[in-house]
């Protein structure tokens, strides 16, 4: 099946995209295109998926995103009820590798270049002194015209490709093959589960949301994200419970079952599997950092 790409929109006298979106919240299409992007959010909360990886995000995060991966963010429930006075505001860079001109990356001075798009293939957040110089750095790309466009992409990349300030977001590089009908799929499947992640969610009710038969189902489920349809689950019941952590506002008991748990032992062995610490552990580990 042929890959379903996302077309970035150039304009004609542009090399590439550069977007400062304020709206109420970032959607949650799971889609993927040729081109890199470096997204940094100004405001916002919930939770994105990269590759394999469902993680949190907040306001402050800047991460870059390697050709062909798939992604979404997915801001938390509040954020889509009617009349609430919530926003969402990033700054989003898309970018061809040779965007700059095909002969950039085969030149001695920019080797570094290739081995940074080797690297965003699995995606990357960006973190430290780094993520401090990038904000800066992306805030005036925002307002810029003609050459002052390219000079801060290329001090934008420059900066990232000697930077070791970076963690790695997905397990592989991912690339998913389907076509659209599968993607639409896909994320009907992701938006009812970030709906109800709360609640028993069946094999048998999810696979009906899907149009497809249980057996069907994972198969379909297994090819698209590489994990089960329970894995995903869990992984976004515990980003849920990471984020009420961190809050500090509820027992870990309660967040327990606030997020879908039918008992603590259950939440902590899931958790400890998944993070590779205990809830306790976590909350600590944060709060000192």
């Amino acid at each position: 099946m042929k890959p379903l790409f996302q077309k970035v929109p150039v304009k004609l006298e542009s090399s590439f995209s550069v977007r400062h979106d304020v709206r109420p919240n970032f959607g949650g299409i799971w889609h993927y295109h040729p081109e890199l992007e470096l997204h940094y959010i100004i405001r916002g909360e919930g939770v994105r998926f990269i590759g394999d990886n469902i993680s949190n995000f907040s306001h402050g995060e800047i991460v870059l995103v390697g050709e062909n991966l798939p992604h979404t963010w997915r801001c938390k429930e509040e954020y889509f009820y009617p009349d609430n006075d919530l926003d969402v505001e990033a700054v989003v860079i898309q970018f061809l590798p040779d965007c700059l001109g095909k002969y950039l990356l085969g030149l001695p001075e920019a080797y570094l270049l290739p081995k940074l798009y080797e690297k965003a293939k699995s995606g990357m957040v960006i973190i430290g002194e780094t993520r401090e110089k990038l904000t800066e750095l992306m805030l005036k790309i925002a307002q810029a015209k003609n050459l002052e466009r390219i000079s801060l992409l290329i001090s934008i990349l420059h900066l990232l490709a000697e930077s070791d300030d970076f963690e790695t977001i997905a397990g592989g590089q991912a690339f998913y093959q389907s076509n659209e009908s599968d993607t639409l799929r896909l994320n009907k499947v992701c938006n009812y589960t970030l709906m109800n992640y709360k609640k028993d969610i069946t094999l048998e009710e999810i696979a009906a949301i899907s149009n497809l038969s249980v057996t069907s189902f994972c198969r379909y489920f297994k090819l698209m994200t590489k994990k089960t349809y329970y894995d995903f689950l869990i992984e976004i019941r515990i980003s849920h419970a990471c984020r009420a952590l961190v809050e500090d506002k509820l027992p870990t008991e309660v967040i327990c079952f606030d997020c879908g748990f039918n008992n603590v032992s259950n939440f902590y062995r899931h958790f400890k599997k998944v993070m590779g610490i205990t809830p306790l552990e976590y909350k600590r580990k944060y709060h000192k950092k």
